[in-house]
């Protein structure tokens, strides 16, 4: 599976009594998919999946897998034994963090990987866990055929180096469409899975700049999305001069879709959206980002600019968001991530107890934050 691009973990929405609030869930993954991200997490530490019921959380992955577009990437989180086509997250284990040696998770994941019928993504989140697995730990496991990348989050550009670095040997492939897209099972069972809608997303690499050129529509240049026209995606413009490259022979028809493959190693995803441009620059080739969640745009300009090779616009992207991505995301947490969600057309509504909403002061500090990265 291709891993490429932005992939915002989004939050689960409350009615204010504790209900899951599924017709907002829906309403926020059909908006999502009309954005330029890659795909989505769903039960990730952002969905507060640990303190949802196994019901719960079967029916949060059974909506977003329905509302979600065919074309986006699906990850989720295992709280829950799930059949549906999505990658697993697999959360470092450490209640027992004395006990949590290198020889302990080699055997946690290896035989996660070895039972899983679907790919495992490792999540190394030292900021919950209290435990930052070692680069040369991840090394190891990345020799693991059904271990197919890392989400991590420490924010350490050095340790992405490390891993690239130690990762480099290892050669697999995944099957792309014909643009170099990611193909997922329910592209292959859609009825249009011959030409997905990926003219519904919203925002250019032409719009980051500035005002519109003779060949480029303007777009939303906030955190905000789908308040600028529908314009061809800075990922199929790139994607199409790639596949310049390749012959025809190449292509594969798989159902009614044109495939070809793209050699992708292991592949490592950002997880600190304010050390995005350092961990892309390190050898990254995508994130998932908790600030994606209120302003998937925002984190997706900077992904874009970098993949275009536009530094200078990259880092001016990366300076807008980072302040308001170490403020609402690392520091306020889930309550404010789901504040900042209302403010951007999504649906954030009430966290679940033991998380309280935001103060009155408190949301003053998010919209500022929020303001001074729109």
């Amino acid at each position: 599976m291709l891993l490429h691009g932005i992939f915002p973990p989004i939050t689960t929405p409350f009615y204010p009594d504790g209900r899951v609030y599924l017709k907002k869930l829906e309403h926020n993954v059909e908006r999502y998919s009309k954005t330029p991200v890659a795909g989505i997490v769903v039960l990730g530490s952002t969905g507060e999946a640990i303190m949802l019921s196994d019901e719960e959380r079967r029916e949060v992955l059974r909506t977003t897998r329905e509302a979600c577009a065919p074309h986006k990437v699906l990850i989720a989180g295992t709280g829950a034994e799930s059949a549906i086509e999505t990658l697993r997250l697999v959360r470092t284990p450490h209640f027992y963090r004395p006990q949590m040696k290198s020889a302990s998770l080699l055997a946690f994941y290896r035989t996660v990987a070895d039972r899983s019928s679907l790919p495992v993504l490792i999540y190394s989140v030292p900021a919950f866990t209290g435990y930052d697995m070692p680069a040369e730990l991840v090394i190891e496991l990345a020799h693991h055929p059904n271990i197919i990348g890392i989400k991590e989050s420490g924010g350490d550009a050095v340790k992405i180096r490390q891993i690239v670095e130690g990762k480099r040997h290892i050669k697999r492939s995944a099957t792309v469409t014909e643009t170099f897209a990611a193909v997922t099972p329910r592209m292959l069972k859609s009825p249009q899975a011959h030409s997905p809608n990926e003219d519904a997303e919203l925002v250019t690499i032409g719009a980051l700049a500035g005002p519109a050129t003779d060949h480029v529509e303007t777009a939303a240049t906030t955190g905000h999305v789908g308040t600028g026209a529908p314009t061809r995606p800075a990922a199929q413009v790139y994607r199409a001069a790639e596949s310049k490259h390749l012959s025809p022979s190449s292509i594969q028809m798989v159902g009614n879709l044109k495939t070809r493959q793209k050699e992708v190693g292991f592949q490592i995803l950002a997880g600190a959206a304010q050390r995005l441009l350092p961990s892309l620059e390190a050898g990254a080739v995508g994130a998932v980002l908790a600030f994606a969640s209120p302003a998937p745009t925002a984190c997706y300009e900077i992904y874009a600019a970098w993949k275009e090779g536009d530094q200078e616009l990259a880092r001016v992207k990366q300076d807008r968001i980072a302040k308001a991505s170490t403020r609402v995301g690392a520091e306020l947490g889930v309550p404010a991530l789901k504040y900042a969600a209302d403010l951007n057309g999504y649906y954030g509504g009430p966290p679940r107890l033991p998380f309280l909403p935001l103060t009155a002061e408190l949301t003053r500090f998010a919209d500022h934050a929020r303001m001074t990265a729109a």
